[in-house]
């Protein structure tokens, strides 16, 4: 069985007076991507290979989260990813190499929101609380995925976790 993260970047700075591509992390979303990259380990194993956006803020985010691996996993940065919508990154996921078991994507809303609600088998228990509310920056969701990438389908992979700072922490993001 493959495994799926969607991690939705940490928050970024709205002061800075960068386009919506280059505006980085603030001192609180580099706090709480280092906290989630804390229990990422822990939650997630050993990752076969990480997707990120190439904005600024998911690259941020990614360093911070993924400090506590060793080794690192692969990494790709992609272009295609930046403000994806749910089908975009449906059909990214679609294309992963099979050997890929255990894999991260990091992104935007409102795309990985809306693809972690149309992944979910609709039986999951912890679908209810990831559909019902808001999908915070550095909010993390896992799924088991009972098929190859190529066949991935909307509805049929088991939600195994949904982790946001505000569980993570007591606090809200």
């Amino acid at each position: 069985m493959k495994r799926l993260h969607l991690l939705r970047h940490a928050k970024s700075s709205m002061r800075e007076r960068a386009e919506d591509h280059e505006r980085p992390l603030n001192r609180r979303g580099r706090d709480t991507a280092r906290r989630v990259g804390k229990h990422l380990p822990a939650v997630a194993g050993p990752l076969d290979l990480v997707l990120c956006s190439s904005a600024v803020r998911t690259r941020e985010t990614l360093d911070l989260v993924v400090a506590e691996f060793s080794p690192r996993p692969k990494t790709e940065i992609e272009d295609e990813l930046y403000l994806a919508n749910r089908d975009r990154l449906m059909d990214r996921l679609r294309r992963l190499d099979e050997r890929a078991i255990n894999v991260l994507l990091i992104g935007h809303n409102p795309g990985l929101h809306e693809l972690a609600i149309a992944l979910a088998d609709k039986s999951s228990p912890s679908l209810n609380p990831l559909a019902a509310g808001k999908f915070p920056t550095a909010a993390l969701v896992s799924f088991a995925v009972p098929s190859l990438w190529s066949v991935l389908a909307y509805s049929q992979s088991e939600l195994i976790g949904y982790v946001t700072p505000a569980s993570l922490a007591g606090e809200e993001d």
